[in-house]
């Protein structure tokens, strides 16, 4: 006992806590990786978020073929339209078309617009689970996607089944779904994109049917994600400037989860690239037990939805997805948003479970309960929304 009473006050001596852990040589955020400072919006905008989009593009979620660019190889099929719940809703089903190089692609989505005399925001909500959690005929309802309660708040909502997109499977290759009509596999390189690139794709599709949908208002659509699909909203946003709004539900390693910290209980950059390859470019396995000695981790790619507004989750028994560095992304993510003018993630310290930090323009709640997506969670996205004016301010 006299033995650890001394390796105890050695530790304490040395500055070692054991309270929560904190990052640990984390990247600079307002540095740019030649050690130039960025004090300015413009530096910002015209040097440092350059090179922070294309370090994440090529080391991480991969480089689209320029030909997805294409405007004109997407048209949209109007399949259906009707009244929905009870008659306080319309409900669209479209379907996507995409002309690629090598082939036709298409997939659909479903959209439930409230009734209202003025066009409404959205969140278009990407979905990583089977289809009856997003039933389009309302007979089975899932939490994970409350259609009804989103509508009831004034919110329309649209959704689209990722595995559609591409299948969420490590034997499935690059030969299927999007992939398929856009390149052959044979000819990918290390930074190739993958999964999480096509399935976040899909998602600014259907933001091109919103431009052109007069009931819903574009300049106020958030998009949403859990899990994989929290990674994927996030890569979303980054990518596309339309989305007003971020909403990264328990995305951990790979999505918001900051590298730079201790969290032995969480997932690695090794476990997610040896078990799900084909979410990243090849690049990001190079990473892997390296962590602590990247010179770039996720509060800088948080950052680049600056100045928009980012909605980060995670749950108390969620210790996979590493709530602290979630939490510590959006801490550290804060200083982009001030260059325009705006606070970020307004805390000191992560809050209690059950509560939630939306002051600023980044919103972080922590929940109750296990690795998932439920009403408390949309309730806080409507409630960050609702407190930017989404509803009263049409």
């Amino acid at each position: 006992m006299k033995k650890l009473n001394t390796v105890f006050c050695i530790l304490l001596l040395a500055g070692f806590s054991f309270a929560n852990p904190e990052p640990v040589n984390v990247p600079e955020l307002m540095q740019t990786f030649a050690g130039e400072k960025i004090t300015s919006k413009a530096e910002w905008e015209s040097i440092r978020a350059p090179e922070l989009l294309e370090k994440f593009t090529t080391e991480v979620y991969g480089r689209r073929p320029k030909v997805l660019l294409d405007d004109k190889r997407i048209k949209f099929e109007l399949l259906d339209t009707c009244d929905a719940m009870r008659g306080t809703a319309i409900r669209k089903l479209v379907r996507c078309h995409y002309t690629g190089p090598l082939g036709e692609f298409s997939f659909p989505f479903t959209v439930f617009i409230p009734k209202k005399d003025h066009p409404v925001p959205a969140f278009v909500f990407i979905c990583n689970r089977p289809a009856e959690n997003v039933d389009p005929t309302r007979a089975k309802k899932s939490q994970f996607w409350p259609a009804e309660q989103i509508v009831s708040r004034g919110y329309a909502t649209a959704t689209f089944l990722f595995s559609d997109i591409a299948a969420d499977n490590i034997k499935a290759g690059f030969d299927q779904g999007i992939f398929s009509v856009v390149e052959k596999s044979s000819e990918r390189i290390n930074e190739s994109w993958a999964s999480l690139s096509a399935w976040a794709w899909a998602a600014s599709r259907i933001m091109d049917w919103i431009e052109k949908e007069p009931l819903i208002n574009s300049k106020r659509v958030g998009v949403v994600g859990h899990s994989r699909g929290g990674k994927t909203a996030l890569w979303t946003a980054v990518t596309d400037k339309r989305f007003a709004m971020t909403c990264v539900n328990n995305s951990g390693c790979g999505g918001t989860k900051l590298n730079h910290i201790n969290l032995p209980k969480s997932e690695s950059i090794a476990r997610i690239t040896k078990v799900f390859p084909y979410w990243f470019s090849s690049n990001y396995k190079k990473y892997a037990n390296k962590e602590m000695s990247m010179d770039f981790d996720t509060h800088q790619l948080a950052a680049l939805v600056a100045p928009r507004l980012l909605a980060i989750a995670s749950a108390s028994k969620d210790d996979w997805a590493g709530q602290l560095g979630e939490w510590w992304c959006a801490k550290l993510a804060s200083p982009a948003w001030e260059l325009y003018g705006k606070k970020g993630l307004v805390a000191d310290k992560m809050p209690n479970v059950g509560e939630a930090q939306q002051e600023g323009s980044i919103s972080y709640h922590y929940r109750e309960g296990k690795h998932n997506l439920n009403l408390h969670d949309w309730n806080r996205y409507m409630d960050f929304a609702d407190k930017h004016g989404w509803r009263t301010n049409p």
